[in-house]
């Protein structure tokens, strides 16, 4: 596998990732289960994306010293891509992670941990899915354009379902964990596991955060196809994914209060699909530059949302 990649920057790159989710761990847990207000969330939110540019910025100085301008300009329009593409689709798992906070009636305060650890678990599966995306792509070349077909047909089965509900009580982890294990009718803090009546007994916060590991997976097996079509260089792949998935948490209750205005979100998602899907089946025959791409999936992102603001639910302009 061809990367950029050196000792050193691996290890630059997990320097920063660690420090970074060290810095948010300290910070939940000075400030406490609380709600998060829409400034906090804010606030975390450009913090996060500040430091993915920071990073792609000494990325983009790192390879124009070491290989030249023109390689620099395009890894880091790769990186740059590669982000915002993770960055729109975890849109969706944030969404779905509001149904399933809400379904089970998590408290506010304790949304928090649940997607803290949604995190650390996205990031680690991640990493596995790419190393072993990067190896079956370097060794099956035909691989891409699986995933090419993969994304066009994710993305066409998205536009039809962008306004239904995932049907969370057909899960069948979820059905599973209802008939196989002790599960107490209220949350008890932060505990997964208690003593109920004299027994072990899982708390819903457990199952919470089994669902959402469950999503992760789901998501995943969608977007890390979508990012092979920005980049093959396995440094750059996960780099781009992991700070994606860093401001996960932020973006969540940045978001939550908004998921209704954007109802048309799911469209401009499916299009993206669509769009990266299309670029892999035809990359022998046209190329497109990753500005371009870039350009593409900041439209059709940019689009859906201002749709979303011009032509409100019926809900909405009915009431």
């Amino acid at each position: 596998m061809e990367t950029i990649g050196t000792p050193g920057l691996w290890i630059a790159f997990a320097a920063v990732v660690v420090v970074a989710l060290a810095a948010d761990f300290l910070v939940l847990r000075s400030s406490g289960a609380h709600r998060v207000s829409f400034r906090e969330a804010a606030l975390w939110s450009i913090a996060w994306i500040a430091l993915a540019l920071v990073f792609d910025a000494g990325l983009w100085w790192w390879v124009d010293a070491h290989a030249g301008r023109a390689a620099a300009n395009e890894i880091g329009l790769e990186f740059l891509t590669g982000y915002l593409v993770e960055k729109t689709l975890a849109i969706d798992n944030i969404f779905v992670f509001l149904l399933v906070f809400n379904t089970f009636a998590v408290p506010v305060e304790l949304r928090q941990r649940a997607l803290m650890l949604g995190v650390l678990g996205a990031i680690a599966l991640r990493a596995v899915m790419i190393f072993v995306g990067a190896a079956l792509v370097a060794r099956f070349h035909w691989v891409l354009y699986f995933f090419g077909l993969f994304l066009v047909v994710t993305g066409v089965k998205m536009l039809f379902s962008a306004q239904s509900e995932p049907d969370l009580d057909g899960n069948p982890v979820l059905r599973f964990m209802r008939k196989h294990l002790r599960i107490t009718r209220e949350f008890h803090g932060e505990k997964l596991r208690v003593v109920d009546n004299g027994r072990a007994a899982f708390t819903p916060l457990f199952v919470v955060l089994v669902l959402i590991a469950v999503i992760d997976v789901v998501f995943a097996v969608d977007s890390i196809p979508a990012i092979f079509a920005v980049t093959l260089d396995p440094f750059v792949v996960l780099t781009s994914n992991v700070f994606a998935v860093l401001g996960l948490r932020a973006l969540f209750f940045l978001l939550a209060g908004m998921a209704d205005r954007f109802h048309l979100l799911g469209y401009g998602l499916a299009a993206v699909l669509v769009f990266i899907g299309t670029k892999m089946l035809i990359v022998e025959w046209v190329k497109v530059p990753i500005g371009v791409a870039l350009g593409v999936v900041g439209t059709l992102i940019a689009a859906s949302m201002v749709a979303s603001l011009v032509f409100p639910p019926k809900e909405k302009a009915a009431s």
